[in-house]
């Protein structure tokens, strides 16, 4: 699979050429978690519907729960205004996050809303 050269020329990947990736739950809106995708996960994205990131440590792609059953299915995709990050609009099957909890945004709270 390969990317779109048009989506390709308007990504800025960092010095590893990865960009960030978003994925944020279609019905409630939670921000779910954050990875890595380069141009082959997107392109695998695009055409799978199946959220695949790119796992710096291992060096590998990965497709969200294949080995969890945590699934993404990937409505939306869109890249912001700087080309420097994506946004998945998924629906998620079971945990986003990898300690088992929905969203990987639900432990520290640095500043809370006030009333």
């Amino acid at each position: 699979m390969s990317l779109d050269p048009a989506v390709a020329a308007r990504l800025k990947r960092n010095e590893a050429g990865l960009v960030a990736a978003i994925a944020q739950e279609r019905d409630t809106g939670d921000v779910l978690m954050m990875a890595w995708m380069d141009d082959e996960a997107l392109a695998r994205t695009l055409e799978t519907r199946k959220a695949t990131y790119y796992s710096r440590s291992r060096q590998q792609y990965w497709v969200k729960g294949e080995t969890s059953g945590h699934t993404q299915y990937v409505h939306e995709v869109r890249l912001d205004c700087d080309g420097d990050a994506v946004l998945l609009i998924v629906d998620q099957e079971g945990a986003a996050c990898h300690t088992g909890t929905h969203t990987c945004w639900d432990s520290d709270v640095l500043l809370a809303a006030q009333s």
